[in-house]
């Protein structure tokens, strides 16, 4: 990973700006994901006072994170699975709205 050039600002070469930017991507997707464990997954409370119970804290925040995605996963190809052959209501509503609309 690179960062911005230290100094005066010069002009860069095409590919130090494609480099930059890929970059910056990456930084913003972990810092994203940092946000994400101090909002939703308590990681601004650790207040262990050993260095090695604040990562094992911190090691238990990611695992859970972790799980949580697994588990949407696994979820998500169940619904998928269970209602791939199984038509939401067989479309019913629309049957009788158009029977009845045919009718008057």
């Amino acid at each position: 990973m690179s960062g911005p050039p230290l100094g005066r600002p010069k002009t860069l070469s095409k590919e130090e700006k494609k480099q930059a930017l890929e970059s910056e991507r990456v930084r913003n997707s972990i810092e994203g994901k940092f946000g994400q464990a101090k909002r939703r997954f308590s990681l601004n409370r650790v207040m262990a006072k050993l260095p090695h119970t604040s990562k094992t804290a911190i090691a238990i925040t990611f695992l859970v994170m972790n799980l949580s995605t697994y588990l949407s996963r696994v979820f998500c190809a169940f619904l998928y699975l269970f209602f791939k052959n199984r038509p939401f209501f067989e479309l019913g509503i629309n049957k009788n709205y158009n029977m009845q609309f045919i009718n008057n």
